[in-house]
């Protein structure tokens, strides 16, 4: 995850937040108001904005200080750790919620499952969230695609939803939920590159094809008329340990 930390600022600017009700839902899910929140992998704070909204103490694991440090900027009250969830020792008898927002595929998937049930306290919740970026016109997404495969035939996204069937097929949790919300997000050419610099695909390939690849999306900006309409979908999936 400190692939991010080189761009905290243009990260905060450029990604969008989470709807509001998923603090409903996981409310309305763990029956109350949570005694304690942990977030994993929390970054400058785009999913922390919506677990705070649960009016519980919050603790929030990031191992990037430059993340940490936007982090700590914008959530005072938050009590942040400079460490991986690997590496983080829960509280005796754990925590209420542990929830975890576009950083799930970052963990161990030999482990994520298994740690994150470790943590938390008996009937305690799980709350995995993220966004799903696509395209709600066919012809731009048919065009970014065809782009981007051009500057790196190795790209691949993961299916939809995937982390609902991770969380499942562990058989870690039981009474694990999905809920999808939906929206279309209109981005002029600025945002939408700002948007791209900021995606892990992106900040892990070469100099070299970072800009061709942004040059190609630039001009198919252009071709579309300058904007470029997202179709975000927001997944959240919820699991809850046995009362034990």
């Amino acid at each position: 995850m400190k692939l991010f930390g080189t761009v905290a600022d243009l990260y905060e600017r450029a990604r969008p937040g989470y709807p509001p009700e998923i603090a409903e839902s996981i409310l309305a899910y763990q029956g109350g108001t949570p005694a304690s929140v942990v977030e994993v992998g929390a970054g400058t704070g785009k999913g922390t904005e919506v677990l705070a909204r649960l009016g519980a103490p919050l603790t929030c694991l990031e191992p990037d200080a430059r993340m940490a440090a936007r982090l700590a900027e914008r959530f005072p009250d938050a009590r942040i750790e400079a460490t991986t969830f690997e590496r983080w020792s829960p509280p005796t008898g754990g925590v209420d919620v542990l929830a975890c927002a576009m950083a799930w595929h970052w963990l161990d998937a030999a482990t994520r499952n298994a740690l994150a049930r470790r943590a938390l306290a008996p009937g305690g919740t799980l709350a995995v969230f993220g966004h799903r970026y696509d395209y709600a016109d066919a012809g731009q997404q048919a065009a970014v695609r065809a782009a981007l495969r051009s500057v790196d035939p190795t790209v691949r996204k993961r299916p939809v939803d995937w982390f609902h069937q991770d969380i499942l097929d562990s058989g870690q949790f039981g009474d694990v939920r999905r809920e999808v919300f939906r929206r279309e997000l209109p981005l002029d050419k600025e945002r939408y590159l700002a948007l791209m610099r900021t995606f892990g695909p992106y900040l892990s390939r070469t100099p070299e094809q970072q800009q061709r690849g942004i040059a190609a999306l630039d001009r198919l900006v252009d071709d579309f008329g300058g904007t470029v309409v997202l179709d975000l979908r927001t997944t959240l999936v919820l699991g809850r340990t046995d009362a034990r």
